[in-house]
């Protein structure tokens, strides 16, 4: 009756790992890609493009030797956008390439072109050549991730005033840039342009930035960034956005206060990639954000055959979880038993520090009335960071009082994203305190902090278990 078990629409995390999960329990399997080349979003334009830029900008600019050698020191004194694009261009050529390959050895089909409904099992795909064809699919799954907010107001141009899916081919670095919205991908941005000594202004109208991390590493983070001599304008609102004859904008903020720049980064939100999939026809309905809404635990929409997941179906957007969410809703769309994921996940922010999260913040645990103590290491107490030169960094873990569970780690400094998994095992196989201090760790190694944290919070615990 239908051409596919499985129709994937967008070849993004999601997407792909959907598409290859049921290709693995032998269902039938097509991915639609509008795009040039498969990868989606994550790898053209978001996850690893970030990243990449990210690590190219500190190595370049020295920026993890500084500690050593001063902040003046580089190890390429001219750094241009064109030695960041190198390095990424070659990334993503590999990225696409393992894809590519991972598609073909699980015989997963994919074509090129963009898919709209004709009725819930049917897509019409309007391919690159003109050439129209409609698919059909026992089941759906949309992973058509997320594109850029761009509002009426933000005169955009591509060149001095860009959005996030922009920066990444502006043929210059500029001396000044404000980047408007202090989310995850504005923080992100706005720190590693930091890092390349452009002077940074970041600008939001929330008085607070980055509300799901624990305060206390959002206080220690901030610190860092102003130390740095970058802006943060926080509780104020870019009212008006404006290009002047000389190159530069002018940003009017709705405290009368004036800024000019060489650049401006636009990275306040992004929307579903929802408006050209005629989802009338399918029954289905986004939200004003384009996102759809599906079932949490199978990711199932309004109509039975269709699935959604990724960004596409909103927080917390990140490509470690979507791609788990198409693996689950794959696995729901055919018929096969999808087990629940662990339920503490780690978050991670690429930013100049990195800052990763696992489980509960003190405020969410003051806000169920949990008794919890808390365990800081800093990573200036390890003898690995003294050897890298590391004179910021903190590690927070937080046991729960009653029974000594670890219920959240909470990293921010060099390798947080990388760190985070030690503490991820430890809090989803239910581990106390004690296995932090009656463990030992590889010395010197920065994981040596969860050592340092688990007896700061022991000591001020004490031994409960022996007075129960």
């Amino acid at each position: 009756m239908f051409q596919y078990d499985l129709v994937v629409v967008g070849s993004g995390p999601a997407g792909r790992r959907g598409a290859i999960q049921a290709a693995k329990l032998g269902k039938k399997v097509l991915v639609i890609e509008q795009g040039k080349r498969v990868g989606g979003v994550s790898v053209h334009t978001g996850t690893i493009p970030s990243k990449t830029l990210r690590e190219t900008a500190l190595n370049l600019s020295g920026w993890r030797e500084r500690g050593f050698y001063g902040r003046s020191y580089r190890v390429k004194d001219e750094i241009s956008a064109e030695d960041l694009r190198r390095r990424l261009l070659i990334t993503l050529d590999h990225e696409v390439e393992v894809l590519e390959h991972q598609f073909a050895r699980n015989r997963v089909q994919h074509i090129r072109g963009k898919a709209s409904f004709v009725d819930p099992s049917t897509l019409e795909v309007v391919k690159d050549d003109g050439e129209v064809v409609k698919v059909t699919g026992a089941s759906i799954l949309l992973a058509v991730g997320t594109k850029p907010f761009r509002p009426d107001y933000i005169p955009f141009d591509s060149k001095t005033v860009l959005d996030s899916d922009e920066l990444l081919d502006i043929d210059e670095l500029p001396r000044s840039m404000a980047v408007i919205g202090a989310g995850v991908i504005g923080i992100e941005y706005a720190t590693i342009f930091s890092a390349l000594d452009t002077a940074v202004t970041v600008i939001d109208p929330k008085p607070t930035m980055l509300d799901f991390i624990d305060r206390e590493i959002v206080e220690d983070f901030t610190y860092q960034l102003r130390d740095r001599n970058m802006k943060i304008l926080l509780g104020t609102k870019a009212d008006k956005v404006t290009r002047l004859d000389n190159g530069k904008v002018e940003l009017k903020l709705d405290n009368g206060r004036q800024l000019v720049t060489d650049m401006v980064l636009f990275a306040a939100g992004r929307m579903g990639a929802t408006d050209t999939l005629n989802l009338d026809a399918a029954g289905l309905e986004a939200d004003s954000r384009g996102r759809l809404k599906v079932n949490p635990e199978t990711f199932q929409t309004s109509v039975p055959n269709i699935y959604a997941a990724g960004d596409v179906v909103g927080f917390p957007s990140l490509a470690s979880t979507s791609m788990e969410q198409g693996r689950i809703a794959a696995r729901v769309a055919i018929g096969a038993v999808a087990k629940e994921p662990p339920k503490y996940f780690p978050y991670g922010i690429y930013a100049v520090p990195e800052i990763s999260t696992c489980g509960l913040t003190e405020e969410e645990m003051k806000d169920r009335g949990i008794p919890y103590e808390c365990g800081i290491a800093r990573f200036r107490e390890t003898s690995r960071g003294h050897i890298m030169g590391l004179d910021t960094g903190l590690l927070k873990l937080i046991f729960s009082l009653k029974t000594r569970r670890l219920l959240g780690v909470h990293i921010v400094g060099e390798g947080a994203t990388e760190l985070v998994h030690i503490g991820q095992a430890v809090l989803n196989l239910k581990g106390t305190v004690e296995y932090f201090v009656e463990n030992t760790f590889n010395y010197p190694t920065l994981a040596e902090a969860y050592k340092i944290a688990g007896l700061d919070a022991w000591n001020r615990m004490g031994d409960i278990k022996s007075e129960l």
